[in-house]
């Protein structure tokens, strides 16, 4: 599949994240020492300084922080897009997550508007998360 757009270049350590979203979970890295989630995936603990680190899977739902709708594409693979919403959501791990609205329009947005995470596939090797309405 043609994707003409900006793509993640998986990590050592960001690998069982986007691993997790290929299968349709959000996997959140969580201290192996003390147990703070955290996201974005990183090789050490920002609450112990701890290397050592787990996987969990997610609930999969948030509510919304905070949002910015888009009306310039910084990359030409994104003209076609143009307006999107980009979210910022809590989740109840207790970590903020962004990724792009689907089917919400502007005028639904609100903070704590629930939502539900979703899957789009773009390559064979890559899926992407999205927030719906919950």
């Amino acid at each position: 599949m043609d994707y003409d757009k900006l793509v993640p270049a998986p990590t050592p350590d960001t690998q069982p994240y986007w691993d997790g979203l290929k299968e349709g979970r959000l996997r959140l890295q969580r201290c192996a020492d003390c147990g703070k989630v955290r996201h974005y995936p990183r090789p050490m603990c920002d609450a112990c300084w701890s290397m050592n680190t787990d996987w969990i899977d997610a609930a999969g739902t948030g509510t919304v922080h905070s949002w910015t709708i888009t009306h310039y594409a910084f990359h030409p693979g994104w003209k076609g897009d143009l307006p999107y919403i980009l979210l910022t959501v809590d989740l109840p791990e207790g970590v903020r997550m962004n990724a792009q609205a689907r089917g919400l329009s502007e005028d639904a947005l609100r903070v704590g508007l629930p939502v539900k995470l979703g899957f789009e596939a773009v390559t064979g090797d890559l899926t992407l998360p999205v927030f719906e309405k919950a």
